[in-house]
């Protein structure tokens, strides 16, 4: 098993994972949401880019898109500063429950 910067934290192993395309997205100070897979990664090449520095781990990877899809197969939290991180976690939705960010 490879290891992974300190920043990123996989733990997307269960094979149930790669059925889901809805997110729960937790970021510090802000209420929870819920975002398709889409919506999850351009939200993800957003933080990324709004990041100090690119994690190691990821630096490899040409752009912030292709570094939030690869932390959306890999990962479900990065660390954005020290001691404040985002989380995403994936998500079975019934029809008719997706919901978004709340405006406030």
């Amino acid at each position: 098993m490879s290891r992974l910067h300190p920043l990123i934290q996989a733990t997307m192993a269960d094979p149930i994972i790669w059925a889901m395309d809805h997110y729960v997205i937790l970021e510090p100070g802000k209420a929870e949401w819920v975002a398709d897979r889409a919506e999850t990664a351009a939200w993800l090449a957003r933080t990324l880019a709004a990041m100090d520095h690119v994690p190691a781990d990821l630096r490899h990877l040409l752009d912030d898109a292709a570094r939030a899809d690869h932390l959306l197969d890999t990962a479900c939290a990065l660390e954005v500063a020290p001691g404040q991180r985002v989380e995403w976690y994936a998500v079975r939705l019934e029809h008719g429950s997706q919901g978004g960010p709340s405006a406030g």
